[in-house]
């Protein structure tokens, strides 16, 4: 008993020295975040982050519902806005830390021929992933390049839409879609299965906002985490997987 009391003693410090800092980020963040988290552990001894990846509309309903959640990161300014108006963010935190580019892309074996937007008019193009416009923000990006190509209303009927830009992906990759919207680097990531047919304009410009959730529990760290994202080292790693500086 007395060595027991005597461990439990010891691991005590340890204990309350150690900090959880959860993050709820934009799905597409995926990999650059996964790769960046041993760098930020390291600067801050006994830090751990635990990552919540999703579409940025189903992270903020998390928030807003009451998920323990330290840091938000959008995919697009308007979803942190809406976290804005809400008061769900500090605001005084909010910084954009990367930006992206959306691109159409088909798979890279039994796809019809597609070189631009108007192509996905044709017959043979039965089914187009793209995010769904309330909880997505590549969704939101794919409809306003559709509507400033007038295309829209033209391909609405074949439209399969998707949780998140990472299930457009799979849809796509697996060709159980002609084509799809994604963002750049997820067409990076999965380049062995499919293919840029056309970098895609006529939408609001993608930018990642990072912010502090207002009721945080580790507001310093998590403050921390998104100056972090800012720095040299995250840079680096975003830059690696395709995302541009905002």
């Amino acid at each position: 008993m007395k060595r027991l009391l005597a461990a439990l003693a010891f691991s005590l410090p340890l204990l309350a020295g150690a900090q959880q800092l959860t993050v709820s980020a934009a799905a597409s963040l995926t990999d650059a975040f996964k790769e960046m988290a041993p760098g930020f552990e390291a600067g801050k001894p006994g830090a751990t982050l635990r990552f919540n990846f999703a579409a940025s509309g189903v992270l903020l309903q998390q928030i807003a519902q009451g998920a323990p959640v330290d840091v938000f990161v959008s995919a697009d300014q308007e979803t942190m806005n809406r976290g804005a108006d809400q008061k769900l963010i500090a605001t005084d935190t909010r910084r954009d830390f990367a930006a992206n580019s959306l691109v159409l892309v088909t798979p890279t074996q039994g796809a019809p021929a597609i070189a631009a937007l108007a192509d996905l008019k044709k017959p043979e193009v039965r089914r187009i992933a793209v995010g769904k416009i309330a909880s997505v923000p590549v969704g939101r990006y794919t409809q306003q390049a559709l509507g400033t190509a007038q295309l829209w209303s033209a391909v609405t009927p074949k439209l399969v839409f998707a949780d998140n830009v990472r299930q457009v992906l799979d849809y796509v990759a697996r060709g159980e879609v002609e084509a799809g919207f994604v963002y750049r680097t997820d067409a990076e990531i999965a380049k062995d299965k499919v293919r840029v047919a056309a970098t895609v304009g006529g939408h609001a410009p993608i930018t990642y906002p990072a912010a502090v959730v207002a009721d945080s529990k580790q507001a310093a760290l998590a403050r921390d985490f998104v100056n972090y994202l800012g720095g040299a080292e995250a840079q680096a790693i975003l830059a690696k997987y395709g995302f541009a500086k905002p």
